[in-house]
């Protein structure tokens, strides 16, 4: 077990966080990043990111971390929108495309879905996610 204290020191684009150490299994600990809430962290990490980004027609993030680093990055594109794959589907969501993802924070099958017309937009397109 990893004491509650440690901390893991990341620098992302110039900016220092320190990260917790969370016990995850028995036997695996990672160093949890969150970027939500960390408006400096976000407008510097989109600028580091921007020229390593492909040509792209849309961007797409799952529900809800990469939210706020997706919109600046599409603000920066110059994008009219982004997509956000929710991790349920929604009373307002129209014949929604799911597909199922693993993840290591949660460890067992999430689902994410997006409306029908959302898929149907992206369908085909140069796509970069986060």
């Amino acid at each position: 077990m990893i004491p509650s204290n440690k901390k893991y020191e990341i620098i992302i684009a110039g900016l220092k966080r320190d990260l917790p150490i969370v016990q995850i299994t028995d036997d695996m600990a990672i160093a949890s990043f969150v970027l939500l809430g960390d408006c400096q962290l976000v407008l510097k990490a989109a600028e580091a990111l921007l020229p390593k980004i492909p040509e792209v027609d849309y961007l797409i993030t799952a529900e809800a971390k990469g939210i706020p680093l997706v919109q600046e990055l599409a603000r920066l594109l110059n994008m009219d929108r982004y997509f956000v794959a929710r991790k349920s589907i929604k009373p307002y969501m129209v014949n929604p495309f799911v597909t199922e993802v693993y993840s290591i924070t949660t460890q067992k099958k999430q689902i994410l879905c997006l409306d029908e017309t959302e898929a149907k937009l992206i369908e085909g397109k140069k796509s970069s996610y986060s």
